[in-house]
Parts: structure tokens; C-alpha cells; sequence
């Protein structure tokens, strides 16, 4: 079978201001790296606003929709921004996500990297941050369980930052499985390892400053794949950022561009023992773009040789 990617010029629109590290070239980088990969190539729909509903209020989605400005940018809070263009982008990435996990449950492809922005995995209930509108992620996991009927869904987050929003939006749901790895202390200061969900379906794994490819290795092989394995979950989503990389500007860890591919590989692993192979990518940080490119490539390429290998 086949790899899908999801991405649409929307989410180029998403403008913020000079000098923000998530901004327009973060995805202009990632599409140039894959440019010329055998991937089936899908323009990521618009997301639609009741597959939000399932995890944000209809008050937070109407927030957001009001605070979109006619010209310029505007802050929803320190680090969040939105732009002429900026709603559209965020329910790209909504739909991206969503269509992603239809393709793969669906049988149309083996799996997907949804290469949307902005990013969604800080996105809480009722509260936008951290770059992020909508909990992207979240909102496939749920639609995953609610439409498809799936009973067990897993996520796991790479990016070196904690997922507090997926895991506000989640942690309440014991058919759903969160875990995170992350550079601890650092913003946002959550993600500790006593938060462990209503039925210990989180697992945190925090990482401190400098922890290099040999560490995330030990630690996923000594709490992370053996958790999803207990969980058996009937699909995998990922967080996939980059920015644990040793380039990126904004955090402390030293992974390489091949310690992302070995976490690739084991993630593909759990999804072919348990999931039939089914697994859903999306993209979140990673701000050095060089790193970002290399990395999101390597992601991608083990993604397609996997998925063609079934």
C-alpha cells in the first residue's frame, strides 16, 4: 500500500509576526523535502466544526473564529497569533487530520503524515496557546473512536515540548492512550509523571536538558513501547515534532535526525503488531529548518517504505 501526505496552501496563510519561530517558512521547508517522494498527495480539506466540538466547547471554536482580523496579526495570548487566513489554516489542519485517519481506516492507504499548520498539540479545552487553535490530534483520536467506532486509539508525542492540550482533551477518555516525551523542566511545566489520566491511559516521559539519542532509545524501550503494548491499541497517532533535534533554537535535547528515524521505525512496529500497520502522523514544532527538513524527510521515507512493504 500506500503513504499519504495531507497538506493544503491554506495553511501557508497562517501569517505571524516577524522573528516567530512557527511561522510560514516551517512548511515551505518540510513540503520542499518531500517533494519528489512516492506519497499519494492529498489536498487537506477543511476540517468541519463538529469534529472540533467533540473536544473544545462551541464558545472556543467561535473565540477563535472572532479573534481572525481583516489585516495584520493579532495575539491570543503571548505566543499564538492569527492572521487574515489564519481560521481557514487551522480547520485545514482539523481536516488533514481527520481525512487522514478516514484514508487509513478506510483501507486507501497504509498510513499518512498530515503536514498542516498551525500545530495543535498545546491547544486545551477552552484555551488556545503554544502556536496552537485547535487540538488537531485530539480531534482524530476522537473521531477515530466516535465514528469509526474504534475501541482503543493511541497517541504518542515526540515533540519536546509536553502535549498538555492533547492531553487535557484526552485524559478523560480511558479508550484513549496519550504519551508524551518531553525536555522537563520546560515550558509548559506540565507533563510530570504523576499525571497519569483517569485510568492511567497517560504516561509522561520527561526527559531532562542535554538527552541525547541513546537516552530517548532506553526510555522508550523501557516504558513507552512496552506501555503501547499493553494498550494494543487499533490505531496509532503521532505528534511529530522535531524540535528535540540538537539544531532546534527553542529547547535543550541532542537527538539526531536518526534517533527520530529509530523512533519512527519502533512506532511503525507497534502499528504493524497491533494496528495493522495503521498509523497517522502529524506535524507539530521543530524551528531550525534545516533540521526540521532532514528530519520530517527521514519520518516520511521510513513511513513509505513501511507502508509499501505490507
Amino acid at each position: 500500500m500506500t503513504t499519504a501526505l495531507l497538506t493544503h496552501p491554506d495553511c501557508l496563510k497562517h501569517v505571524t509576526p516577524d522573528g516567530h519561530p512557527e511561522r510560514v517558512a516551517r512548511l515551505d521547508a518540510v513540503l520542499s523535502a518531500l517533494e519528489g517522494k512516492d506519497l499519494l498527495r492529498i489536498e487537506a480539506p477543511l476540517g468541519d466544526e463538529a469534529h472540533i466540538e467533540r473536544v473544545h466547547p462551541r464558545a472556543h471554536i467561535d473565540h477563535v473564529k472572532a479573534s481572525e482580523p481583516d489585516a495584520g496579526q493579532v495575539p491570543l495570548d503571548a505566543d499564538t497569533w492569527m492572521s487574515p487566513g489564519s481560521y481557514a489554516a487551522a480547520l485545514r489542519g482539523v481536516g488533514g487530520a481527520v481525512r487522514a485517519v478516514d484514508m487509513v481506516l478506510g483501507g486507501e492507504v497504509q498510513n499518512a503524515f498530515s503536514a498542516c499548520r498551525p500545530p495543535g498539540h498545546h491547544a486545551e479545552t477552552a484555551k488556545t496557546m503554544g502556536f496552537c487553535l485547535f487540538g488537531n490530534v485530539a480531534i482524530a483520536a476522537k473521531h477515530a473512536l466516535e465514528h469509526h467506532g474504534l475501541s482503543r486509539v493511541a497517541v504518542v508525542d515526540f515533540d519536546v515540548h509536553h502535549g498538555n492540550g492533547t492531553q487535557d482533551l484526552l485524559e478523560s477518555d480511558p479508550r484513549a492512550l496519550f504519551i508524551s516525551s518531553h525536555q522537563y523542566p520546560l515550558w509548559p511545566g506540565t507533563g510530570h509523571p504523576s499525571e497519569t489520566g483517569v485510568d492511567n491511559n497517560v504516561l509522561n516521559v520527561p526527559l531532562a536538558p542535554g538527552t541525547d539519542g541513546r537516552q530517548i532509545r532506553a526510555e522508550m524501550e523501557a516504558k513507552i513501547l512496552p506501555r503501547l503494548a499493553e494498550f494494543a491499541p487499533e490505531l496509532l497517532l503521532v505528534s511529530a515534532g522535531f524540535d528535540a533535534h540538537r539544531a532546534d533554537p527553542l529547547a535543550g535535547l541532542n537527538w539526531e535526525t536518526e534517533d527520530f528515524a529509530w523512533i519512527t521505525e519502533q512506532l511503525c512496529d507497534v502499528a504493524e503488531a497491533h494496528c495493522d500497520g495503521r498509523l497517522v502522523s502529524c506535524l507539530e514544532g521543530g524551528y531550525d529548518l534545516a533540521a526540521l527538513a532532514e528530519a520530517t524527510a527521514r519520518h516520511v521515507d521510513i513511513l513509505i517504505a513501511r507502508g509499501q512493504a505490507v
